[in-house]
């Protein structure tokens, strides 16, 4: 399995609002469905967490097992020599809903404070991404740690 560069960890954690991570899914019909995440997080080294409000095809769309990909862009990354090819990061792996436990209790713990507002009720659910490939845009490994 693939690790989150340490280096980016915080770059991730901290991208809402100007740097909102991309959710790429599939959905049922065979498209492809590309949707912003304002509450993506690093869970930890090898796992992306979000926070899933439920309301739209991606969510419809996602179950346990389910491929997603995380797409991370911040060109100042580029311009300071950490990310090459437009300071993006690509991260595929593999979806785990939570509904209740431990993982749902810390994902929204970490959630950034306008998703919470987002989700008064707390009505969404918790997924964790186990990471299995981290590229660059030129598909090369992230190798920054």
């Amino acid at each position: 399995m693939a690790k989150i560069p340490k280096v980016l960890q915080e770059h991730i954690n901290t991208a809402f609002p100007a740097n909102v991570c991309l959710l790429g899914s599939v959905l049922p019909d065979g498209f492809a469905q590309i949707t912003p995440r304002g509450g993506t997080m690093v869970y930890d080294d090898e796992h992306i967490g979000l926070w899933e409000r439920g309301r739209g095809s991606s969510a419809a769309a996602m179950q346990d097992s389910s491929k997603l990909m995380i797409y991370f862009r911040k060109p100042s990354l580029r311009e300071e020599g950490v990310l090459p090819l437009g300071g993006i990061a690509r991260f595929y792996g593999t979806a785990t809903i939570y509904r209740s436990g431990p993982v749902y209790e810390e994902v929204w713990r970490r959630l950034v404070q306008p998703e919470k507002d987002r989700d008064p009720d707390k009505k969404g659910y918790a997924v964790l991404i186990k990471v299995e490939r981290a590229e660059d845009l030129g598909g090369q490994p992230l190798k920054l740690d």
